[in-house]
C-alpha cells in the first residue's frame, strides 16, 4: 500500500480545522515547484502517438503540488505511452510550497494558460484532464468557464466537490448560525490563505458558478470517480454530475471492499486502473482490486 504524503495530509487537516470558527488560526501552504522534464513526463518534446493523441494534464488537489498527489499516477499513465504534464497552480506568496489555495477562478486562468502551452508544445489538438479533489473540480470548472471546451477531449475527475463540500460536516457547524457565521468563516479562511476552501464549501462562489446551468460541455467525455469512504468531499455523492454523457461511478462499484479515502484515491492502484480505462475506453482492461489507504 502506498503512503500518502504527510504534507498533503497536513494541508487537508488544516482546511478542516479552519472551517470551524472556534478553532482559531491555521495556514495552508503552497508550492511553485515544477517537475523535471523526462520522456513522457513534463517533456515539451513529447509527441502524442496515434494510439494516444491527447496529452494528459494532471491537476493536483488543494494543498498539494505538481510533484506530489498525482505524480505517481502521472508516471504510471506516462508508462503506457501518453505524453503527460502537470503544473503547480494557485500558490500564495505567504505559503510558497503548496498550491491550490488561491481563488478557484484565479487558478482556472493559470490552468487554461498551461493547457494552451501544452497544446502549443506538443502540437496536439486536444488534451485530456485528470484531476483529484480541487484539481478534479478545476477539470470541470476550467472546461466550462475558460472557453477551451473545444480543446478538451476527456475529463476524468476524482473526488471533485462539484456541488460543494461540508468538509466532513465541519463546515456545516460553522454555518449553523446563519449568514453572519458564513461571512465570519469566509473571512477566516481568506485571512489564513485558503481562498479556495471558501470557494469550494457548500454555497461557495466557485460552486455557484459551476452549478449554474449544465456542467458537461458538448463534445467532452466525462468520468467522475468517488469513494463511499471519502471523508473530505461530503456527502460523497456531491461529486457526481447527473447529466447526459457523464459516467458517474464509485470505486466500490468495481471493488466493493476497497476502503480508500479522499487522499488515498490519488494513490490507489484500483483508481489508477479506472482512470486508465476512462482515458482509453476502447482498450479498457480488466483490473485487480486493491485496498487503498482509508484516509
Amino acid at each position: 500500500m502506498r503512503r500518502a504524503p504527510r504534507t498533503h495530509l497536513h494541508a487537508l487537516a488544516v482546511v478542516m480545522v479552519a472551517a470551524v470558527l472556534s478553532t482559531g488560526g491555521a495556514a495552508v501552504r503552497g508550492s511553485t515547484a515544477s517537475a523535471a522534464a523526462s520522456t513522457g513526463i513534463n517533456d515539451p518534446g513529447c509527441r502524442p502517438t496515434a494510439a494516444h493523441p491527447s496529452p494528459v494534464v494532471f491537476l493536483h488537489g488543494l494543498g498539494a503540488n505538481a510533484k506530489e498527489d498525482l505524480d505517481q499516477m502521472q508516471a504510471a499513465v506516462a508508462g503506457l505511452g501518453y505524453c503527460t504534464f502537470a503544473t503547480t497552480y494557485g500558490t500564495d506568496a505567504r505559503f510558497p510550497y503548496f498550491g491550490g489555495v488561491r481563488p478557484v477562478a484565479e487558478s482556472a486562468q493559470e490552468i487554461k494558460a498551461f493547457v494552451e502551452q501544452v497544446l502549443a508544445e506538443t502540437g496536439a489538438a486536444k488534451v485530456d484532464l485528470v484531476g483529484h479533489s480541487e484539481g478534479a473540480f478545476q477539470s470541470l470548472y476550467v472546461t466550462k468557464t475558460q472557453g477551451i471546451a473545444d480543446r478538451v477531449e476527456r475529463v476524468v475527475a476524482i473526488a471533485p466537490p462539484t456541488h460543494g463540500t461540508t468538509f466532513g460536516g465541519l463546515a456545516s457547524l460553522a454555518y449553523l448560525f446563519g449568514s453572519s457565521s458564513r461571512q465570519a468563516t469566509s473571512t477566516l479562511l481568506d485571512t489564513y490563505g485558503c481562498y479556495a476552501c471558501d470557494d469550494l464549501i457548500v454555497g461557495g462562489s466557485a460552486v455557484a458558478t459551476l452549478d449554474d446551468g449544465p456542467i458537461a460541455q458538448p463534445g467532452v467525455t466525462y468520468t467522475i470517480l468517488a469513494s463511499w469512504h471519502d471523508e473530505m468531499v461530503t456527502p460523497t455523492d456531491t461529486a457526481f454530475v447527473p447529466e447526459p454523457g457523464v459516467t458517474n461511478a464509485y470505486v466500490q462499484d468495481t471493488c466493493p471492499l476497497d476502503p480508500v479515502g479522499h487522499v488515498g484515491e490519488a494513490y490507489d492502484r484500483t483508481v489508477w486502473s479506472l482512470v486508465e480505462n476512462a482515458l482509453d475506453p476502447a482498450d479498457a482492461g480488466s483490473l485487480t482490486c486493491n485496498l487503498g489507504a482509508p484516509f
